[in-house]
Formats: structure tokens, C-alpha cells, sequence
């Protein structure tokens, strides 16, 4: 079967048809490089869900006021709902067997100087729990502590943008940046995975926030960070039971569909890996459906060629060349070209994933460092071959069947 003669008519046979030899094997690559790329592109579409929602924590609940629609309890429509500090307070009384940490988040901004540079950030007066929330990495310094919220102390933590664009190089620890009519004294400095832009936020006590603006107790938005042993389910109980807490709090209607909104990040995430999940089977189906249709290919293409050799396998069927010898030759053949123009496919759908690098289709389609398992492509292609070598064997064995007067007569 591997015999020298075997190869030397295999490829005797290849070089007298190249222009069949060539569009077999385009079919090949074609179908192989398209699977490679679809797929990639489908990964890639995965990690830009991943990444968007591991730049936070996703064990987190974010609560917002806003304003109500329904008259309620006394109270007419259209009434804008606020938090307090006493809302921390007894949200954490009431549900501290849920809860991991917490911070309120107060949103405010303007120019910041540092001896003769300045720029515009925004700053957000927190809690020590917005360290986790926000997955911020601490690279200088400390964070936001209790004694600086009971203290009302004007200390700020500082993003690596803005180190790096009011400070030149020098270490911020201990100096003292102005924020309007307030000076605060850098005690860190933090990084985020979420890139630049989240790296030019200015975090302070928010106790010190509500005193620069006129010594209220106000709050912009409340930030949960739940206990993940909870999972999506006891997440999902937990916030129907917070929403209710609230809406009875703050006396909005059940039915409401404002005056509170809570997001859960994971629910979010649940809905949007799910969401993912479905386009990946989708582009899956695609890629397998192009495979599929690349197997077709090579079975007309083999059938073609078989009925155009069947003189040829006459004359060596007169000569004393066995029905499995014909077979097996042609299944060589088949076998030899898609494998080579197989993986030849999937080299240049693995380089062309490869050039793909970073965020370049990241803005326009949401598709982040594109990739392939190499396992799962060595398989297809391998699958192809197999499939490739089935598609020449039902024809070639009916070819080696015929008898050879009847082949030397055909046309």
C-alpha cells in the first residue's frame, strides 16, 4: 500500500490533472481556513464579554436613585428619590449575613494642580469597600481606611494616569494636590486592569466630599459587594429582597419601574455569557456547515475523477492490479491532498488570527485577541482528511469493481 510505485503513480497522476489537483485542494484549505478564522473570531468575541466584565468585581449590586412615576404613600409622581447616610446604615443592619463590604459613591470633578501642572479628572468620594468593587491594585501607598471616613480627613488616592501626568516622575506619597478650593494629601496610588481610563479617577473619603459641599449626608449612588457563596440564585434573591427593603424605605410604590434601580453585575455577566454562548454555537455552526460543505466538494470531485480514470483503471486491471491496490491508491491520493492543502488552511487561518492582534477589531466589533484551541483545529483538519478519504473510497471501490473489458469500453 505505501509502496514506492504507488507515490510514484499518485503523483504521475497529480501533475497530469494540476488544474483538479489545485481546485480539489483549494476546497480543502478554504473550508479548514474559514473554520479556523470563524471560530477565532468567535473566541475573540467571548474574551471582549470577559473582559469588559472582569475589569470589576462581578459579586457586586449597584443601586441608583432616581424618580419616581407613580404617586404613593402620600407622596405625588416625579419626586426624586435620595440616599443618605442613614440608607448605609440600615441596609447593613439589615442584611449583614449577605453582605461583604459596601461603599456609597459620590461623583464630582474639575481641575486638579500640583505645582505648575493641571488637568481635569474625576473624582469619587468612597468607601474602603470600593477597593474591591472596583478591583483598583494598590501600587503606592494605602487606600481609603475607616479613620479617614470618620475623620473627614482630605487625603486622596490617585489613579497611574495621574501620577504620571501632574507628577513627572516624582513620588506623589505625601504631597498635596488642590481640587477647587481643597487641598488633599496623596496617600496612594492604584492601577487598574481596566486600562488608562480607569486609571485617572481621584478617589477620596466620601464623609469628605458631603462636608466640601456643604456638610450634607447626600449620596450619589450605593455599591453592594454581596458574598459570592450566595451564587447567581441567592444573588438574584438578594436583590428582589434589597429592592423591596428599599422601596419600602424610601416609600415608592411596588409597581414602580423607577424611583430605585438596582444592576446586578451578574446577572449581567449571566445574560451576556449566555448571549455570547449563543453566537459562538451560531459561528460554530457556520464554520462546521462550511466544513461539511468542503467534504460535498471533495466527494464530487473524487467521483469526477474517477469516472474520468476509468480507462486507466481498466488497462491496469488487465495488467493484473488487484481491486484493493486500486483503492488504496486512489484513497492515497485523496488522502495526500487534503492533508497537505489541509493544513496549509489552517497555517494560514492560524497566521492571519495571529495578526490580529490586540484591540485592533475591538472598537468597531467587539472582538478582542482573536484565537483557536490548536487541539480543536488539528482535529477538524484531521476529520477533514478522514472525511476526504471516505468521499474517495465509495467511489473508488465501485471503480475496482468494474470489470476491465467493460472500463477499456468506456468513453
Amino acid at each position: 500500500m505505501f509502496s514506492r510505485d504507488t507515490w510514484k503513480e499518485i503523483f504521475e497522476a497529480m501533475s497530469k490533472n494540476k488544474l483538479r489537483t489545485f481546485l480539489t485542494g483549494f476546497t480543502v484549505a478554504l473550508g479548514i481556513f474559514i473554520f479556523v478564522t470563524l471560530f477565532g473570531m468567535g473566541n475573540g468575541l467571548q474574551n471582549t464579554f470577559n473582559e469588559f466584565f472582569g475589569q470589576d468585581a462581578v459579586n457586586v449590586l449597584r443601586i441608583y436613585p432616581s424618580q419616581t412615576t407613580l404617586p404613593y404613600g402620600g407622596y405625588k409622581a416625579k419626586r426624586q428619590i435620595e440616599f443618605v447616610n442613614d440608607d448605609l446604615e440600615a441596609i447593613a443592619k439589615e442584611f449583614a449575613p449577605f453582605i461583604d463590604y459596601m461603599s456609597p459613591q459620590i461623583n464630582n470633578g474639575g481641575t486638579v494642580t500640583y505645582k505648575n501642572e493641571s488637568d481635569n479628572y474625576s473624582n469619587r468620594g468612597v468607601g474602603p469597600g470600593m477597593q474591591w468593587a472596583e478591583k483598583n491594585i494598590l501600587m503606592k501607598g494605602r487606600y481609603i481606611n475607616n479613620k479617614d471616613i470618620r475623620d473627614r480627613t482630605k487625603v486622596a488616592v490617585i489613579g497611574r494616569m495621574v501620577e504620571k501626568d501632574l507628577f513627572n516622575g516624582e513620588n506623589p506619597i505625601g504631597e498635596y494636590i488642590a481640587m477647587g478650593e481643597s487641598v488633599f494629601r496623596v496617600v496612594g496610588v492604584y492601577q487598574d486592569d481596566g486600562g488608562d481610563n480607569e486609571e485617572r479617577y481621584i478617589y477620596i473619603p466620601f464623609t469628605t466630599r458631603q462636608l466640601i459641599e456643604g456638610n450634607n449626608d447626600k449620596l450619589g449612588q450605593i455599591i453592594i459587594g454581596f458574598k459570592e457563596s450566595l451564587g447567581y440564585t441567592g444573588a438574584m434573591n438578594f436583590q428582589n429582597k434589597l429592592d423591596a427593603f428599599m422601596r419600602q424605605k424610601k416609600v415608592i410604590s411596588p409597581k414602580d419601574p423607577r424611583g430605585i434601580f438596582i444592576q446586578n453585575i451578574a446577572d449581567q455577566l449571566k445574560q451576556n455569557q449566555q448571549f455570547a454562548g449563543a453566537l459562538q454555537l451560531i459561528i460554530s455552526a457556520i464554520a462546521f456547515a462550511v466544513i461539511i460543505s468542503g467534504v460535498i466538494g471533495i466527494s464530487n470531485i473524487m467521483v469526477f475523477v474517477v469516472k474520468e480514470r476509468t480507462k486507466e483503471i481498466g488497462i491496469r486491471k488487465a495488467m493484473g492490479a488487484t481491486p484493493r491496490i486500486i483503492t488504496s491508491g486512489i484513497m492515497l491520493e485523496s488522502i495526500f491532498i487534503t492533508a497537505v492543502f489541509g493544513f496549509l488552511g489552517l497555517l494560514i487561518g492560524i497566521i492571519v488570527l495571529n495578526t490580529i492582534t490586540g484591540d485592533t477589531l475591538k472598537d468597531d466589533y467587539f472582538i478582542t485577541k482573536p484565537s483557536i484551541n490548536l487541539s480543536l483545529a488539528f482535529f477538524v483538519t484531521i476529520l477533514l482528511v478522514i472525511c476526504g478519504a471516505i468521499a474517495a473510497f465509495v467511489p473508488a471501490r465501485r471503480a475496482a469493481r468494474i470489470k476491465p473489458i467493460v472500463a477499456l469500453r468506456d468513453e
